[in-house]
Order: C-alpha cells, then sequence, then structure tokens
C-alpha cells in the first residue's frame, strides 16, 4: 500500500487533472463529435457490417426512430427460435449456438457430435495451469483473474500468432471449453484466499457440456440437477452475441484490426465486459433491490418499492447514480427478448422454490418504472426490463456466487467474441482508428528553471 507522502502527492498533482483531461460537453457539439459512438436519437454510429448477429429494437420510419418489440438473431435466426427448437427436443443448446455463430450454420447431427467431441477434447487446462497461474496468484475479482488467464495462454500455445483462420478457430473453441474451468477454479481460491473458506478444485468431466461443467466445479459435492443445468444453458445461449457494436465486441475488434493475437484480444473483451455499464450491470441490480429491503419494514409492498424508485430516480436514494437498474436499453424499446426469457423462467423458478413475493420485486420494478420516468420526468418513451433485471435474480435462485454472474456472462460472450474475431481478421484488413479533435493550442518549450 503507498504510505501517507506518497498518497498527498498524488492528491496534489490530481487536483490540475480537470483544467487538462476534462472536456466541456459543449465542444462535443460544437465539432459534431458523436459522444459514446451514437447519434443524436440514440442510435449507434454505423461502423461495420457483420453476418454474425442482429439486434432489433425500432424502426426507422421516414428518419424517426419508431418502438418496435426487440428481437435478436444469431446469423439469421431468431434466438427464441432456436431455444424453442432445442428446449422442446430436451437437448441442450449452448454447444449448438457456439457452432452456429461460429460457422454460420445449424449443424448437422454428424457435425454436432464431432464438434462437442473436440470441445470436449479441449476442456482440460493445460498442466500445472491452475497452480501456477490461479493459485499462485489469486485475485478478488474473478474477471481479472480470466483476463490474466487468457493471457497466460500464449505461453502455452506452440502458434500463439498464427493469424489463419484454422489456427484462430482452433484458439477459439479451446478458450470456449476452458472459461468454464478457468471462472470456476478462480473462483475456488479466491474463496479461500480472501472469505476464509475451504478450496474445491474438481477437474472438469470430458462427458459434460459447459453448463454442466460449469455447476459440478462451482459445487463443493458436484452435485447439480439437469434442470439447473438446463436453465444454465439457456442463459448462456442468451449472453453468446449481440452484434458488432456491443463494447466487448468492438473491443475485440478494434484489436483484431491491429494484427493482434487471439489471446490479447479475447483478453482485452474480458476487461470491456468487467464493466459495471457493461456485463457487471446485474450485480447492481442485486445491489439496488438489497438496499430497498434494508430501507423498508416491508420490501413486499407496492408502494414502499414505488417511493424507493422515485427516490432512486431522484438520486436520494440507492447509489446516487440516478439509474434504475436492469431497466432501459440503447437499442431495445418495447421489449427485450432475453428479458422475456429470463423472467418466464424465473417465474417457474421462482413458484417452485417459494419465493413468489421475492419474484415480484422485480417484476414490479419492471412494471413500476415507465410509470414513475413518465410521472417523474415527464418522459413518456418506452422502458423496457433488459436482460440483467432478472439474470441475477436465477443465478441467485440457483445459489450460484455473485462473483461469478458476470464471468458467466464471459463464458457465454466469448462465442460471440471469437466469430467477429474470425470476420474481422478474414475481411477488414484495415485497422481501426477513429479521428479525435485536438483542442490544445501550440506551447513553446519552457527550460525548467523557468517552470512555476
Amino acid at each position: 500500500m503507498p504510505n501517507s507522502k506518497f498518497r498527498e502527492y498524488i492528491d496534489t498533482v490530481c487536483a490540475s487533472l480537470p483544467e487538462y483531461s476534462a472536456i466541456d460537453s459543449s465542444d462535443y457539439i460544437r465539432y459534431g463529435v458523436k459522444r459514446g459512438l451514437r447519434n443524436a436519437d440514440g442510435t449507434g454510429v454505423m461502423a461495420g457490417v457483420t453476418k454474425i448477429g442482429d439486434v432489433h429494437g425500432y424502426e426507422m420510419v421516414d428518419g424517426v426512430r419508431v418502438p418496435a418489440k426487440g428481437r435478436l438473431f444469431y446469423r439469421g435466426y431468431d434466438v427464441e427460435h432456436l431455444i424453442d427448437g432445442f428446449s422442446k427436443d430436451g437437448r441442450y443448446g449452448f454447444e449448438e449456438t457456439a457452432y452456429l455463430l461460429l460457422f454460420g450454420k445449424l449443424p448437422s447431427k454428424d457435425d454436432l457430435e464431432q464438434f462437442l467431441l473436440l470441445l470436449n477434447d479441449s476442456r482440460e487446462l493445460p498442466r500445472y495451469f491452475t497452480e501456477d497461474m490461479i493459485i499462485k496468484a489469486p485475485s478478488r475479482d474473478i474477471m481479472n483473474k480470466l483476463a490474466r488467464s487468457v493471457l497466460a495462454m500464449y505461453s502455452y500455445d506452440d502458434t500463439p500468432d498464427d493469424l489463419s483462420p484454422s489456427n484462430i478457430v482452433r484458439q477459439s473453441l479451446e478458450l470456449i471449453a476452458r472459461f468454464p474451468i478457468i471462472v470456476a477454479h478462480a473462483y475456488q481460491v479466491k474463496r479461500h484466499e480472501y472469505d476464509n473458506k475451504s478450496m474445491h478444485i474438481h477437474n472438469p468431466k470430458t462427458t459434460l457440456n459447459s453448463a454442466q461443467n460449469l455447476l459440478r466445479l462451482l459445487r463443493s459435492d458436484k452435485a447439480f440437477t439437469e434442470e439447473e443445468a438446463h436453465l444454465v444453458d439457456i442463459c448462456l445461449v442468451l449472453h453468446a452475441e449481440h452484434g458488432g457494436g456491443n463494447n466487448s465486441a468492438f473491443t475485440c475488434r478494434t484489436l483484431s484490426s491491429a494484427g493482434t493475437d487471439t489471446y490479447s484480444a479475447i483478453s482485452a473483451a474480458v476487461g470491456s465486459l468487467k464493466g459495471f455499464r457493461h456485463g457487471g450491470a446485474n450485480l447492481k441490480v442485486l445491489d439496488m433491490v438489497d438496499r430497498f429491503k434494508a430501507s423498508v419494514d416491508n420490501p413486499y409492498d407496492e408502494n414502499a418499492l414505488k417511493d424507493y424508485l422515485v427516490k432512486v430516480l431522484r438520486k436520494e436514494a440507492g447509489d446516487g447514480s440516478g439509474l434504475i437498474y436492469g431497466m432501459g436499453h440503447a437499442i431495445y424499446t418495447l421489449s427485450d427478448p432475453r428479458a422475456q426469457i429470463l423472467r418466464k423462467n424465473a417465474e417457474a423458478l421462482a413458484e417452485k422454490k417459494g419465493l413468489w413475493d421475492e419474484f415480484n420485486i422485480y417484476r414490479n420494478i419492471e412494471r413500476m418504472t415507465p410509470e414513475i420516468f413518465a410521472e417523474i420526468k415527464g418522459d413518456t418513451k418506452p422502458i423496457c426490463a433488459n436482460v440483467d433485471l432478472y439474470s441475477g435474480f436465477v443465478y441467485q435462485m440457483l445459489g450460484i456466487p455473485s462473483e461469478v454472474y458476470t464471468p458467466i456472462f464471459a463464458i457465454s460472450r466469448i462465442v460471440g467474441w471469437s466469430a467477429h474475431r474470425i470476420e474481422e481478421v478474414l475481411t477488414q484488413n484495415r485497422i481501426i482508428r477513429p479521428a479525435y479533435k485536438s483542442l490544445f493550442s501550440e506551447n513553446e518549450y519552457i527550460p525548467l528553471e523557468e517552470r512555476v
């Protein structure tokens, strides 16, 4: 830890940061800069084309954004139809979805069997990897440990810088297969090192898929039900891809455009997903609900919940951000299909576990928020629940530790990142390099003895 003199110096030099580093919002308007690569109407700046995924949340009619039912497409297939398809057959769907996103088409029965064999053969981590890379350098945050572990994989690869499609696919399959093991082992080490709890390091079973292995490795007794694994599998499918413009996929594509290796590009995407504005939002939802419960006598009273949400919006409660987490989305307007699917599954699980009143807190947040925005801010535009409103609650009911919520997102999204990396390397052939307007004037050099 830095000593007090060091901290005092840092505080002093940082006092001038606003003068030299803060940009006035008017400058963005003056120079026509689209902050966050967003247009004035909230739509994203067109930065590329893709054949991988598409997020449909509105329609443009005569230049005006018109709200529409949310739909999510993987390679042209509606994700709801994909889930319905394998669920009706009683099959797991994440690995099948991975094949679709990576190779562009639904696998035949033989293709899927061969693909599953490849993934299962890749699940084992390199020898002593857990001991050397995870146990010896524990981390409080599993996402940071995941990013470091991805970078470390470079050292275990005989051809890490080979940018041929076949090599990138091979690297991608190994990462897809190994993410659940890295996450589970990192969590076990974290709970031992920082929580003073027992550490249970299990080896993956190559006969189990990603959802099954994740539950098996997280739990001390390695026990799970098929119902639990199927629900985790659905969550993985829903998080696997969300278009090239989402922050982590764009991060992966940006690094890939520079010609760097797979491990560097994927590690950067993990770092992006860690952010609370991206993958960490479901934890913010749970924190918001916990703060609400702690502030009222009866957390199941609808009027108490409404009063609290009003205070959150006015920055008088919650974390002071003024945000009702789990509500609203940059693209979805009338509905987020992922949230709708998770709500349905959360409702069924809550009823089975006797947590109906708990489920209603989340359902009422979804129902009340648009009314509160209209009442307090006069904003009547559609506001729908996003995937984060229910995903954390589902994981909580499954007994999955909160430290693993965002890493589960990464276990899933590694598929989308890999697909976008392959597409970027194969077709873009130009480094991503947007422009920035410089706001400083030219300065004359000042000799050291003359500076103040």
